[in-house]
């Protein structure tokens, strides 16, 4: 199943029900369309259209469309509402009967997805693609994906995966993946500022100096201590006999910044990805830069969830271009 095309189209069972001589109407089930026939039985079991439409990877309006004409096509009304729940109306649940009982006595098989092992770097999930890949599971919920966030060089180099998102100091990719990979594609410059909570630091009383930073508590996330294009900021963080606190969560080092007047390292793009962040310039005289990689499994290459997928984080950083300019 691709990211792309609908789930089931060539998979969902060729469905001819048996005709029930009470019930001349229920006759039209065995020259029912076998993906019709699917979409209502996912709609019956979900009892939401919108549900349904992400199971099946299609969009909810043409869902209800081939539903509408289903009904039309049986002259039966076969959902209705009661308040805000989705049921079925006797003659749907007739309906339903006819079918599952039909599909029990095929047996039908559960169609596995294929998996996909995406690995990126942890910042590059919360920052860049979080909101997109919570797009794709909203429209597809038979995905099977597996999300592996990279905290470290050893993490990286440890790791297999069918995609590989991560963070190299320099005009290479190395250190990257240690398993063949197709070329890998640069995505973006990233560059580096300290920042802090604008609601804790007046324009007139920010820092503009590493002597002014005496007077804040300055926050490291501890996968940062271990990057060379950040040594200044580490050797400003190295040398603190009080108001440091380093730790393991970029997430808690956000919060930490949002919320406890810190100053820490991140992104030039914060500001915006979060407007009450502010950067704060010209403290150090050396750029602080990363760029961002992207390569495939050689074995994983040409598959079409890993395409789509691929495309989708290409998408993410041409929608977010300005971020990296």
């Amino acid at each position: 199943m691709s990211f792309t095309e609908p789930a089931g189209r060539q998979s969902s069972p060729d469905y001819r029900a048996p005709e029930d001589k009470s019930q001349p109407w229920l006759a039209q089930a065995a020259t029912l369309d076998s993906e019709v026939a699917q979409y209502f039985l996912v709609s019956a079991r979900c009892g939401c259209f919108m549900q349904a439409a992400r199971s099946l990877n299609v969009r909810s309006t043409l869902l209800r469309k081939q539903l509408a004409q289903l009904e039309q096509q049986l002259n039966h009304s076969l959902f209705s509402f009661q308040g805000s729940a989705l049921s079925l109306t006797r003659e749907g649940q007739q309906l339903q009967a006819q079918l599952i009982a039909l599909a029990h006595e095929r047996k039908l098989p559960v169609i596995e997805q294929p998996l996909v092992r995406l690995a990126v770097a942890e910042s590059i999930l919360h920052d860049i693609l979080g909101r997109d890949l919570i797009a794709l599971l909203r429209r597809n919920a038979s995905v099977r994906l597996e999300i592996i966030a990279l905290d470290s060089e050893l993490a990286l180099r440890a790791v297999s995966a069918d995609i590989v998102l991560w963070l190299a100091h320099g005009d290479t990719p190395n250190p990257g993946p240690t398993f063949a990979t197709s070329e890998p594609q640069r995505l973006a410059r990233i560059d580096y500022l300290p920042h802090i909570a604008k609601r804790y630091s007046r324009v007139t009383a920010r820092p503009d100096s590493t002597d002014d930073l005496a007077d804040f508590m300055l926050v490291q996330w501890r996968h940062d201590h271990q990057i060379d294009s950040f040594r200044p900021w580490n050797d400003l963080v190295a040398q603190r006999l009080a108001g440091v606190v380093q730790m393991q969560s970029y997430e808690l080092m956000l919060e930490m910044i949002r919320c406890s007047a810190c100053i820490g390292l991140l992104p030039m793009y914060m500001s915006q990805f979060d407007r009450g962040l502010v950067a704060l310039p010209g403290l150090f005289d050396e750029p602080m830069q990363l760029q961002a990689w992207l390569a495939v499994n050689e074995e994983s290459q040409g598959g079409a969830e890993v395409e789509g997928l691929v495309e989708l984080i290409r998408g993410a950083f041409r929608e977010r271009g300005e971020w990296f300019e």
